[in-house]
């Protein structure tokens, strides 16, 4: 008699023995065609492929780990607080251009959001140990940071977005965010203005460390006075630091803000100073986005393909995956600086 499955219960998996059976040749044939490996003839590769479709079979995690086969998803661990991703622009076009690529090649992206990198490790850690992603794209990189040399020890391929534009223990694909904050200073002191405010990000980060350094070095030379507030990117934070440098006695004339949701922010404390944008304070976004260009009056910002960011992040970890000589810095197009309505001579 036939064994019936009580109400409820799972379906039975289908093994490699199945697929063997089904087929008509042994287990090992069967995990020398879904391994690529030689030794077998096309028209029986052929017909165990054909047996593992028509029996819709797929891979666990552990026999993955096992056999050494790969998962066919890259891992994006973000360490940063989850509600300022939630309304960032950039990280979204910037997981679109990577899922875009990615699904070219039938790979899928594993997001996940932590508290901190010691998190970020414990993940990496546990994934290697699973085999569960072929790589990683690491972002944020900060100073004296653990993170490259830990993925390289673990063996896990991996791509560096941002870093220090120099090379390092995993490939990068890097934007030039001096040069690109160097626009806004120049931008800002062609106009007129002599004093600044920066409401910068999470100072720990390389880029947040290299754009303050830009603008320092821009005051320098173009004679200007910069006061910095840094922020965890959160709009609250960069309203908060938008007050503070509006009532200070020698209130800046401009103030440069590090994405676009933070100069939203402060355009929203300006109006209810009192302030008016450009006519009391010009703002520009390091960052451009449809609410940028939306928002009255639309801002000056650096505008970038961030999608096309996004898919040569995943044209270059999918060559170090595939074993593929890369550069150790690959250069990214940098942004361009475009004016808006938000900045303007300042009042004398």
């Amino acid at each position: 008699m036939a064994r019936t499955r009580r109400a409820g219960a799972q379906p039975a998996r289908t093994t490699i023995a199945d697929i063997a059976k089904h087929a008509g040749v042994s287990p090992t044939a069967v995990s020398f065609a879904l391994n690529d490996r030689p030794g077998l003839s096309d028209e029986t590769r052929q017909r165990i492929l054909a047996a593992v479709a028509e029996l819709n079979w797929r891979p666990s995690i552990a026999a993955r780990a096992l056999t050494g086969m790969r998962s066919d998803t890259v891992g994006l661990v973000v360490a940063r607080p989850a509600r300022t991703l939630g309304i960032e622009p950039f990280f979204a076009q910037l997981t679109s251009g990577l899922q875009a690529r990615l699904s070219t090649h039938v790979v899928a992206l594993h997001q996940l959001v932590v508290e901190d990198v010691a998190a970020e490790l414990e993940v990496y850690h546990r994934w290697a140990a699973e085999k569960r992603v072929d790589g990683l794209v690491v972002v944020d990189l900060e100073r004296d940071d653990p993170r490259p040399a830990a993925v390289r020890g673990l063996g896990l391929p991996a791509v560096v977005l941002g870093g220090t534009g120099v090379p390092g223990p995993l490939p990068a694909v890097w934007v030039d965010d001096y040069a690109a904050m160097a626009q806004i200073a120049e931008h800002l002191a062609g106009l007129g203005h002599r004093r600044l405010g920066h409401v910068g990000g999470i100072p720990a980060y390389e880029h947040s460390a290299r754009r303050v350094a830009a603008l320092h070095d821009a005051s320098r030379r173009l004679g200007l006075e910069v006061a910095h507030e840094d922020t965890d990117y959160s709009e609250s934070a960069s309203a908060a630091a938008t007050r503070l440098l509006l009532d200070r006695p020698d209130r800046p004339t401009a103030i440069v803000y590090d994405s676009d949701v933070a100069a939203l922010a402060g355009l929203g404390v300006a109006s209810t100073l009192g302030v008016r944008v450009p006519d009391d304070l010009s703002v520009v976004s390091f960052d451009d986005s449809e609410l940028a260009r939306l928002v009255h009056p639309a801002l000056t910002a650096l505008s970038r393909d961030t999608h096309a960011l996004g898919m040569l992040v995943a044209d270059t970890l999918l060559a170090v995956v595939a074993g593929q000589d890369v550069d150790p810095v690959v250069i990214a197009p940098g942004p361009v600086l475009v004016p808006r309505a938000s900045t303007a001579p300042p009042r004398r």
